[in-house]
């Protein structure tokens, strides 16, 4: 005894027509983009400038480094420097460029009286910019405490 279909169906066929929605999707995208980029093409105002020889490119910002170590002495650009020797070096320093930063790198167990002697020596040199530098935290480090006395 043979069994046998009685009917036979047509499996479903391949679509030969291209979907097109994806298509028209992405080109009114791109014509938005160009819509709202091409004013800030077109504004752009075109100049000759004129040469002169007054003019002198920027220069990079200058500093000096200032260290403090963990006994309170002061480094000026690795040069060991007393107290007063360090307020005149840094009065000379205002003198000659006021615009002068000073990178301030002081050790976590130095005092903060330490650090604002320094910070006022400075200050009466006219020296106003003063950036404080410090090591990045490492993760799941514990920060750094200093005892007190």
């Amino acid at each position: 005894m043979s069994f046998g279909r009685l009917e036979r169906t047509q499996g479903s066929q391949p679509m030969a027509d291209i979907n097109m929605t994806p298509l028209v999707d992405v080109m009114l995208v791109l014509v938005v983009i160009f819509i709202l980029t091409a004013p800030l093409m077109a504004s752009s105002i075109r100049l000759d400038l004129p040469r002169s020889e007054g003019t002198v490119p920027g220069t990079a910002p200058q500093f000096v480094t200032l260290v403090v170590d963990a006994s309170g002495q002061a480094f000026l650009d690795d040069q060991p420097l007393s107290q007063p020797a360090l307020a005149e070096r840094l009065r000379r320093i205002g003198a000659d460029r006021p615009g002068t930063e000073i990178q301030l790198r002081a050790d976590a167990a130095v005092p903060y009286g330490r650090v604002v002697e320094i910070m006022g020596a400075a200050h009466q040199a006219g020296l106003q910019r003063i950036g404080f530098v410090s090591e990045p935290a490492t993760a799941g480090a514990p920060a750094a405490r200093s005892k007190a006395p």
